[in-house]
Order: structure tokens, then sequence, then C-alpha cells
């Protein structure tokens, strides 16, 4: 059995051991949040997603998959709706680099040696920056200094090609798709189970201004949450985008993890 999965918390610890001692076995940790996804998705689409990438571009790499960060930083109105929509739960900042750090810093004491990062909330871009430029100095003081991580959020692989497949009538960016199309049409390949199309709420986009305020205003955000219609999502948008950033990810993981640690 522990040759058969990719996900390394099912490993029993002596195989871990052997699979990662020698730091040639990749790890990719999913890093999500729990966030409210409007009225026809659930409030874990943002771990569900890295996660099912990640054991994707494990299958395919030799790469294993660690337990995925569940929670993560603050929802923004501008990009997840915000913080106050009821089921939106998340850490300060400071939480979520000093969690990260810990555990990176564990992995480098099993022996890992190449990491791959996979974000699935916009929102902990930079704390997930943080966290590893703080690890990588904790451990350089410990004087190991052969510690590769990669960074990546899956939707950055989108290309201008498959962007205007996906929204022949144009792109609002990608700030404006919590909920809308991107995300939905993953989950109707991936887990459509967990999507109810006859709740989505179509709207135009949200429009900002080029400021922020603090406290919040629930009122320029739209009440169903999302920041874009999702009713333009379908499967078949969906199964581009899941072969697009998959195959990236790959290229790219392949790339930067092809030389063994020094």
């Amino acid at each position: 059995m522990d040759d058969a999965t990719v996900l390394a918390y099912e490993l029993t610890w002596p195989e871990y051991d052997r699979r990662m001692r020698d730091g040639r076995t990749p790890l990719i940790v999913p890093i999500g949040a729990l966030e409210q996804h409007g009225h026809h998705m659930p409030m874990h689409v943002d771990v569900l997603l890295p996660n099912e990438f990640a054991q994707r571009v494990a299958r395919r790499t030799g790469a294993l998959v660690a337990q995925p960060f569940t929670y993560g930083y603050k929802s923004h109105p501008k990009s997840g709706g915000g913080n106050h929509l009821p089921g939106t739960t998340s850490l300060d900042g400071a939480t979520l680099v000093n969690a990260l750090k810990d555990v990176i810093k564990e992995f480098a004491r099993h022996g890992v040696r190449n990491i791959a990062l996979m974000n699935g909330h916009f929102e902990n871009s930079w704390f997930i920056i943080e966290g590893v430029d703080i690890a990588l100095r904790e451990l350089r003081w410990d004087g190991v200094r052969d510690v590769k991580i990669v960074v990546l959020s899956y939707w950055d692989f989108v290309n201008d090609e498959t962007i205007e497949k996906l929204y022949p009538e144009g792109f609002t960016g990608w700030d404006l798709e919590h909920g809308g199309v991107l995300e939905t049409s993953l989950m109707l390949v991936l887990f459509p189970h967990l999507v109810w199309m006859d709740k989505a709420i179509g709207h135009p986009p949200a429009s900002f201004p080029p400021y922020d305020v603090y406290p919040v205003r629930p009122e320029w955000v739209p009440a169903s949450g999302t920041l874009s219609s999702p009713k333009n999502a379908t499967r078949e948008k969906g199964e581009i985008l899941l072969q697009v950033c998959t195959d990236g990810i790959v290229r790219a993981l392949n790339e930067e993890f092809a030389d063994p640690p020094n």
C-alpha cells in the first residue's frame, strides 16, 4: 500500500524515512484557506484545488504530497470577498508565517531538500514568502544550506491563449475571479458533487475604488460573496484549466528539481 500513494502522511514512518532521508524526493505542500465561495460552492475550495493539483503533479514527478494547510491568511474584500463574511475562518499573518516556517524546518530535519509550496488562496502569497525566508535563514544558522523551495499558485500557469478560450467576452483579472469561472469550472471537473450551479448567482464583476478602507466596508462586496459571475463556468473549461495548469507545474518542478541536492 505504501508504494501506491503519493500522500506522504499515508506512509508508515519507516517508508517515509526511506523515501525522504536522502533529499532526492521532492515534497509538495498544498496551502489553502477556509473561505466562503458564494452560494454554489463549499468553503474549502482553496484547500481542495491545490491539494488535487499537488497529487496530480506528484504522480508525474515522483514527488510526495504533505498534509495541506487548511487555514490561510485573512480574506480581502477585493480578492476574496472579505473576512467579514460568515464561514470564512482565517489566521493572522504572523500565525501563518510561523506555522509554515516550523513545518519547513521539520521537513528539512527529515532530509527533505526540494520543497514546492502549492498555493490555492491569493491572500496567502506574501506570508508564504515570509515563512520561506525566515525558515531558510534559520536553517542556515544550523548549517543547512541546500534546501530549495519553489513557491507557486496554480492559476499563474494559465496562459494568454487559454484566457482567450475561457473568457471570450473579456477577462477582468484574477483578483475578481473569486468564486467565478476558474474555480467553479475546476470544481465541476474535480468535485462536481460539491457544486450547485442552480444556486449560482450571476452578476457583473465587482467594482472597487483604487484604495482600501478599514474597518472594511461590506457594502463594497457583492452580496453573493463571489466577485464575478460563475454562470459561464463549464466542465469543459475546467478540463482545459486542469491540463494547462498541471502541465505547466510539472514542467516547472522538473526543471527546478532536476539536479540532486548538493
